[in-house]
């Protein structure tokens, strides 16, 4: 069985062009090192972005959805897997993510998130700091708004010949995660905007291989403990989202 950090294992060095792949060949070449630090512009950090909006439908009433998503305990580290999801307070969490890369560079991401409590039918999910961790170089910010809403099942078209009731849910999210990082040196011999659109399209490939999986998994789970058919892979959907609006942190309690 492969470990999460096996299964949850992206670089992106080998989609490199040519040119880039001959800077950091430089950039690595003790010859090629400059004799004085490098300038204070080089000590910059980057902040790469994700915006994402998704779905999915359940075969269920919308209370039942609600009443499952409020025991999330019960179901969210076995979904989040190969992610390991330790339990932080009342309603968080700590991720280990797995390992990424560019440029030869690679991070394990760690994180806390938290699922507060539903307001007006929205749930707000935002990271908060681990304690007593320090990223080693690197901070997260994520945000995420999800809506529940009840449906009839004639609003989808296959569930006219499924056999289930006539009141559906499907929940609808938006999603941003921002990594701020502090490379190494030699990588700040690369252009700036070949750093940022690598970590930004590095990111966009970390949330699409993750998210996806943890939706299905969710879907299955609450169709199986419901003994519900399970909705068809149409049901579930998530596309980049940079035109809109971003998800702004829900007000403190």
């Amino acid at each position: 069985m492969q470990s999460y950090v096996d299964e949850y294992q992206l670089n992106v060095d080998s989609e490199l062009p040519i040119e880039v792949e001959q800077a950091l060949q430089a950039a690595n070449d003790p010859d090629m090192m400059p004799d004085q630090p490098l300038p204070v512009a080089a000590e910059e950090i980057f902040t790469f972005e994700a915006r994402f909006k998704g779905q999915m439908v359940m075969h269920s009433p919308a209370q039942a959805v609600a009443d499952y998503l409020s025991t999330h305990e019960d179901w969210f580290p076995a979904c989040a897997q190969p992610m390991h999801a330790e339990p932080l307070g009342e309603n968080g969490y700590v991720l280990t993510i797995g390992s990424f890369g560019a440029f030869g560079y690679e991070v394990e991401p760690k994180m806390g998130v938290v699922l507060q409590p539903p307001a007006a039918g929205v749930y707000h999910m935002h990271s908060i700091p681990v304690p007593d961790y320090t990223p080693p170089g690197y901070e997260v910010d994520y945000q995420a708004a999800m809506h529940l809403r009840a449906l009839d099942r004639r609003a989808v078209p296959w569930a006219i010949a499924a056999n289930i009731g006539e009141e559906i849910a499907r929940l609808e999210w938006q999603l941003q995660l921002g990594v701020t990082i502090r490379f190494p040196h030699f990588i700040y011999h690369l252009p700036r905007h070949l750093i940022q659109t690598t970590g930004d399209r590095l990111l966009c490939q970390i949330v699409r291989q993750i998210s996806p999986r943890l939706t299905y998994k969710v879907q299955k789970d609450f169709h199986a403990r419901h003994n519900l058919q399970l909705p068809p892979r149409r049901s579930r959907q998530l596309v980049l989202d940079s035109d809109t609006a971003r998800v702004e942190p829900p007000p403190r309690q």
